[in-house]
């Protein structure tokens, strides 16, 4: 049996924390703003995938959730939420980040014979 990766018990935390954090974070305007909505979207997005990770232990799922979180820190350029709601901004940059690097972590520790095709 495979033990399980804390990177993607990680994964799964910050997935959860981004799709929650619109309901108490002042930065947010409203909870059906965009910021709000991307973060429903993506934050629900990186659990899914952490908890396909978890259950399968496969690379395509780090895959998927270095580009989730790659978007996530350009949402906020790209969505235009940046300036009006700063808060909102660094949540998304913060969680993005570390999920990208969560997800390179893991793919840099796969040996190079079981990157693709698994």
């Amino acid at each position: 049996m495979q033990t399980k990766r804390w990177q993607d018990w990680l994964t799964l935390v910050l997935g959860a924390w981004l799709f929650v954090s619109p309901f108490w974070m002042d930065a947010y305007a409203s909870t059906a703003s965009t910021a709000a909505w991307n973060s429903y979207i993506f934050g629900a997005l990186v659990f899914i995938f952490a908890c396909a990770a978890l259950a399968n232990r496969k690379i395509w799922e780090e895959w998927v959730n270095l580009a989730i979180g790659i978007w996530i820190v350009i949402a906020p350029f790209v969505l235009g939420f940046y300036g009006s709601h700063l808060g909102t901004a660094w949540n998304h940059w913060i969680v993005g980040a570390v999920v990208a690097i969560d997800a390179l972590w893991v793919i840099g520790q796969t040996p190079s014979h079981t990157r693709v095709g698994t």
